[in-house]
């Protein structure tokens, strides 16, 4: 699987304002930025990302999916940096 194609299918199931992928195929690093995360904990947050891969979790598609997960607010709030 490529970035383009997890980003995609994540994109598909949850309305992201800011998306970003790194991986090997199997191993993913994302950042996700989404207004359905407002009011949630972060358990609930990547609960919301797994629902959006489904069976790729677990055929083994995605191997592991590391996230940080904010709200647009929290977003807007982080100081810049080299990899936003």
């Amino acid at each position: 699987m490529t970035a383009e194609e997890l980003q995609s299918i994540i994109q598909a199931g949850l309305a992201c304002e800011y998306i970003t992928l790194e991986g090997d195929g199997r191993h993913w690093y994302a950042t996700i930025v989404s207004p359905a995360f407002e009011g949630k904990r972060a358990i609930q947050r990547h609960q919301l990302v797994y629902a959006t891969l489904g069976a790729k979790m677990h055929t083994d598609e995605v191997h592991a999916l590391s996230m940080k997960t904010y709200t647009p607010t929290e977003w807007a709030s982080q100081s810049p940096s080299p990899s936003r």
